[in-house]
């Protein structure tokens, strides 16, 4: 097999030790198999996503010495690595699942939506649509005056996939219960679409990436598949949190990788302490990147089975 990877920050803040975590051990186990690594830019929130974000995270990736093969600045076969790049894209394929019937426009409002998700439901653990505008007729649709969003027309269908770390993966998707959105009201594209787009089209064989993403994966499995293209291999890794157990995110403190540099750590340092939080090592020490390669298989890394991990104060 041809491995191809990703690495998919958001460009809504400056890097911090969670984006690094991935990223790293994405690259370790990429670059131990030989495969090659795409460098994707996911800024379809353009409200929140800024150039000097995407400026920055390039500028931390390559202090860290973490090198791609394909990123940002490039075109290639599939297109942009960029998704903003991306949107005609997206809107054809959009329009092909129109045309099929894969997708069908919902006007609930915010409210409504609310209530339903509120609502109890014997049997299920986790929120769902209840398929209201599942089966409009056609003059219904045009009297409505409200933009709609648009959500898959899910029959019931079992999904199944292969996680590196939880095994073989399987899920029913209901009829209405799962109709997940696709296009957003105002327009933009939705999560489960643009990435699900983006890793058939780009050849993606393993996505590696937090495990909150986990219950995502069948949405997008299933996607994968009904576009046509080979579904990947997931890796979901642990989160990194803080001693309180909240999750690291842009908005803490001290953890931004710039911070870490202006504090006087060095790229050796901080692979020393992921090496180390990944159960690679006793404790924390200087390892260089080539040390990490050849003296660190990703698979005897044994904390990586875990569902999160406790960084340390420091």
């Amino acid at each position: 097999m041809n491995i191809r990877t990703r690495f998919a920050p958001s460009p809504t803040g400056r890097m911090h030790l969670g984006n690094l975590w991935i990223a790293f051990l994405n690259w370790l186990w990429t670059r131990q198999r030989g495969g090659k690594i795409v460098l994707r830019m996911e800024d379809i929130d353009r409200e929140r996503c800024r150039k000097e974000y995407e400026e920055g995270i390039l500028e931390d990736l390559s202090w860290m010495g973490l090198d791609f093969d394909e990123g940002p600045e490039g075109t290639y076969s599939y297109g942009s690595a960029v998704q903003s790049r991306r949107y005609d894209i997206y809107g054809t394929l959009l329009s092909d699942m129109e045309k099929k019937g894969y997708i069908y426009p919902c006007y609930c409002s915010r409210s409504r939506i609310h209530q339903v998700l509120s609502a109890p439901h014997e049997g299920e653990t986790s929120p769902v649509y209840d398929g209201h505008c599942r089966n409009l007729a056609a003059e219904e649709r045009q009297a409505m005056t409200k933009q709609p969003c648009w959500r898959v027309r899910m029959e019931e269908s079992t999904v199944s996939f292969t996680d590196l770390f939880y095994g073989t993966m399987t899920r029913t998707l209901k009829a209405g219960a799962d109709d997940f959105v696709v296009r957003r009201a105002d327009g933009l594209v939705a999560y489960q679409l643009a990435v699900s787009i983006d890793d058939g089209d780009m050849g993606i064989t393993h996505v590696f990436r937090g495990n909150d993403l986990l219950d995502s994966a069948p949405y997008q499995a299933w996607l994968i598949d009904k576009l046509g293209y080979h579904v990947p291999t997931y890796g979901h890794l642990p989160l990194l949190v803080d001693t309180k157990g909240i999750r690291l995110s842009k908005r803490q403190q001290g953890i931004t990788i710039r911070e870490l540099r202006n504090r006087g750590y060095r790229k050796e340092d901080l692979i020393g302490l992921l090496l180390y939080l990944a159960g690679g090592l006793p404790e924390p020490k200087p390892v260089s990147l080539r040390e990490a390669l050849e003296d660190f298989p990703f698979e005897k890394l044994p904390a990586l089975k875990k569902k999160h991990i406790i960084l340390p104060v420091s």
